[in-house]
């Protein structure tokens, strides 16, 4: 019954090393404010005495990783919120209108005048002066298109080109290109919604897509529904567009490429602006709060090479001329051009507070949402209820711990101890594992804990149940030890196996709730494992060695 050195060290080490990462979760609040003052240190550079006092509650040398509450738990916002796919539908015929008007008019001798028409969303008409030159202009648009980037769209291409009526041509997203086009901006919501929670410094938010146009967002930690909904909810798409006209008129009449937009902060008034924008958001690189000469908060930004150059050429060439910036379809500033801005860098104006400042500044860095969401379903989860359901799992484990370890001792004796002192190893090693891969525990990941504690000690029972069956045949103690662990061996795996495989499943296939129970059942069961075969085995190795007895009794 040996153990050669080098498995007893790694044995050892395996242990020590999950019992280190599990130690900052003896500590939770102490280690949570080490964390965010940390991370708000290297956001923001700025050292305060009360963000330093809390950096040092906890050593820096020591892991600083904990087990991560979830929504059930801590508290917090739920929300399910529908992405508007087809509103990019529109944007992106409005933004191939310029390619479709310059490609036309270099046949203007063949088509004659071109002229963009009234139509439904999504789609862009437009009217040639000479029918007669109806296929040159199908012909030129039609070479416009690009293929389709898709697997299940090879061999289509990206526009559905059409003639209606004898000088009007229909442009519109072929089928192959919207469902590629929706693929794209469900990815690019759920990327900048994840940014967008992370700049505010909430902890381990759950954002996943459910179904084809519909996003969860669970964020612990939060106040409620509503400043979730704050957040998140505002497109923030920011455009720079070219002023043709103010009005006081709502109901003003406009062309079909211009639209009017009101003033975020004054009543009444409106802007006729070109529907097509001089820049976008789109090409930002940085956003920042500040304030404008006056003291006013502001908000500072910064383009890219390509927005720089289209925005400084603009203004180049139209100073003395008002423009508009615009923000999710309302003009919050409409300065006038006084001289040419060719920094690359400006700064956006209005009546700001410091946080809208700073809110806003969130929302330009981490991007435009490519659509709008409509929230079907909100819900705040207040702390009290996590409280309740962690005195609840508290509870369930100390009673169920209680019994098993009273059982085990009760029927093995000494060796029954030795499974406790595992099964209390095995609990600590979960919190470890946990721990140094950041996941996050829900009230059905306590239910799948105490569902461990019972299950942890299933081995161990194999085990000295083979041992009692090797004494009874002669065999000596350490014999019957080291036959009771190889001949235990299969029974062990077999059942572990089929378990973990069931664990596997319902984590891929299950979502939220099903997946923390998934997750901890998995832990567990390789946990368990590893406690039962090698822990135990190392611990009666010791005591043999020393003690050297006759007979055991198991």
């Amino acid at each position: 019954m040996q153990i050669p050195l080098w498995k007893r060290v790694m044995i050892i080490a395996i242990c020590l090393i999950a019992l280190v990462f599990a130690m900052p979760n003896l500590f939770y609040s102490r280690v949570e404010l080490h964390n965010d003052a940390v991370k708000k240190i290297e956001k923001t550079g700025v050292t305060t005495p009360d963000l330093l006092a809390q950096k040092a509650g906890w050593p820096d040398w020591l892991p600083s990783s904990i087990v991560n509450l979830g929504l059930d738990l801590r508290g917090g916002a739920h929300l399910l919120a529908e992405v508007q796919v087809k509103n990019v539908y529109a944007e992106r015929m409005n933004a191939l209108w310029p390619e479709v008007r310059d490609a036309l008019r270099k046949e203007r001798d063949v088509v004659g005048g071109i002229r963009r028409v009234q139509a439904p969303e999504g789609e862009l008409k437009v009217r040639i002066a000479k029918p007669e030159g109806m296929t040159k202009a199908l012909q030129t648009i039609r070479g416009l298109a690009r293929p389709v980037t898709t697997l299940t769209g090879v061999g289509q291409t990206d526009l559905a080109i059409a003639q209606d009526g004898a000088d009007t041509i229909t442009v519109q997203l072929s089928d192959a290109e919207k469902a590629a086009t929706d693929s794209h901006t469900m990815q690019q919501s759920l990327e900048i919604i994840r940014r967008r929670i992370d700049e505010a410094g909430t902890r381990e938010p759950t954002i996943q897509r459910e179904g084809t146009d519909r996003i969860l967002i669970e964020v612990p930690g939060i106040g409620s529904a509503a400043e979730l909904k704050a957040l998140i909810g505002t497109t923030a798409k920011l455009t720079f567009n070219q002023v043709v006209s103010r009005t006081n008129d709502a109901h003003a009449s406009t062309s079909a490429d211009q639209q009017l937009l009101p003033a975020s902060d004054q009543k009444g008034v409106y802007y006729i602006v070109d529907r097509t924008p001089v820049v976008s958001g789109e090409e930002l690189t940085d956003a920042e709060p500040s304030f404008d000469q006056n003291g006013r908060p502001a908000v500072s930004f910064r383009f890219n090479p390509s927005g720089a150059r289209k925005f400084g050429n603009y203004t180049a060439n139209h100073v003395g001329e008002p423009f508009a910036i615009v923000l999710d379809n309302k003009v919050i500033s409409a300065p006038v051009i006084q001289t040419a801005i060719t920094g690359g860098s400006g700064i956006i104006t209005g009546n700001f507070s410091v946080a809208e400042s700073t809110n806003l500044a969130v929302l330009l860095r981490a991007g435009a949402l490519p659509a709008k969401m409509t929230f079907l379903e909100e819900r705040t989860i207040g702390p009290q209820l996590g409280a309740d359901s962690i005195a609840a799992g508290k509870l369930a484990a100390l009673v169920g711990s209680i019994a098993v370890v009273a059982f085990m001792a009760a029927s093995y004796g000494m060796f029954g101890w030795i499974a406790n002192f595992a099964l209390i190893l095995n609990m600590a090693m979960m919190f470890g594992v946990l721990s140094a891969i950041g996941g996050t525990l829900t009230l059905p990941g306590i239910a799948g804990i105490v569902l461990t504690v019972g299950m942890a000690v299933d081995a161990n029972v194999l085990v000295y149940e083979r041992i009692r069956e090797e004494l009874k045949t002669a065999r000596g103690p350490a014999r019957a030890i080291e036959l009771g662990y190889e001949r235990a061996l299969s029974a062990i795996l077999d059942s572990n196996i089929t378990t973990f495989m069931t664990a596997v499943i319902l984590y891929m296939l299950g979502s939220g709730p099903v997946r923390g129970f998934a997750i901890t059942l998995g832990l567990g069961i390789m946990t368990s494992v590893f406690t039962a075969i090698y822990v135990t085995r190392l611990v009666i190795v010791f005591w043999f060695e020393r003690r050297r007895p006759k007979t055991i009794e198991v």
